[in-house]
């Protein structure tokens, strides 16, 4: 177990998948469990109520239940939400809810109902500030139709809106003109398939998949990378990578979640409207994990 870290959002924090019972229903103590056997392995802190969370499909009581949870498995300062909701004055009662149940930040999207304009973005993230807590802002251009571009991103971090970003643009030269345009900006590798190379320019931390089904792995990846030791990041990175670019795919969270299963962990289900992979992604993700677990990575 990790102990000591400058900031809450530093290191390997995992979007957490969500285990779901056999109606459904959140299973919270295997949820905790997971929390605590994901920062046992290595893994810094978890990020509850993402996508890999499968957040949207859960009701107000659910999503404020698995924050609670994960508190009470390993630590408020272990522990960083996503706040994203259609309105800003909802994001902000989320993030007001993960202050009050003692998380050390938060992390959001910008508003994605509709292609937002730069001045809309950057009162989004000015209301949700209002909650007291860092927030960690989140690029996801495909999701959102919203580009969080460098420029924005310096805007926005120089207001005090926003102490860091996870990027999930792909585009791994942003890490240099993010580093020029805002200095003091923490960049958080948001796509497991690029991580090596943000590492390389400088990440601060990685919201995180795989680890959910490979923790001890992929937080000694993470590690090796940021140390710069190429020699021992560059092979893992390439028996891993088969797997972490499905974290760039649709059905990252079937994938992730069938990873899970095969790794003798508990992936389990998805809601509604996710369905279960096709015979043909399946047996690719099934042939890759495999393939990761026997040569005794975990």
């Amino acid at each position: 177990m990790t102990t000591t870290r400058a900031k809450p959002w530093h290191g390997v924090m995992t979007a957490t998948a969500l285990p779901f019972g056999d109606d459904l229903s959140v299973d919270h103590d295997a949820y905790a469990g997971h929390c605590r056997w994901l920062v046992d392995s290595g893994c810094d802190g978890v990020v509850p109520n993402g996508s890999l969370g499968e957040y949207q499909t859960l009701t107000p009581e659910e999503r404020a239940g698995v924050v609670e949870t994960a508190v009470a498995a390993v630590g408020g300062d272990r522990v960083m939400p996503g706040v994203a909701a259609y309105g800003a004055r909802e994001a902000r009662r989320w993030a007001e809810q993960a202050r009050d149940a003692g998380c050390g930040a938060v992390m959001l999207l910008p508003p994605n109902a509709y292609p937002a304009d730069e001045p809309t973005v950057i009162e989004h993230y000015r209301e949700v500030a209002r909650a007291g807590l860092p927030v960690v802002a989140y690029n996801n251009p495909f999701d959102t139709r919203v580009d969080l571009t460098p420029a924005l991103l310096a805007r926005l971090h120089a207001e005090g809106l926003i102490a860091a970003v996870k990027e999930f643009s792909g585009d791994v030269r942003r890490a240099y003109e993010i580093a020029e345009l805002a200095p003091g900006l923490d960049l958080l590798a948001g796509a497991d398939d690029v991580l090596l190379e943000l590492a390389v320019a400088g990440a601060a931390g990685w919201v995180a998949g795989y680890p959910n089904a490979l923790p001890e792995s992929c937080a000694a990846l993470y590690r090796a990378a940021t140390a710069g030791d190429l020699a021992t990041a560059l092979p893992l990175y390439r028996t891993l990578h088969p797997l972490l670019r499905w974290d760039s795919r649709p059905r990252f969270v079937q994938a992730i979640k069938l990873s899970m299963d095969l790794a003798g962990r508990r992936g389990g289900p998805c809601r509604p409207p996710r369905l279960p992979l096709s015979p043909g992604d399946d047996a690719a993700v099934r042939a890759a994990t495999e393939k990761v677990l026997a040569s005794g990575l975990r």
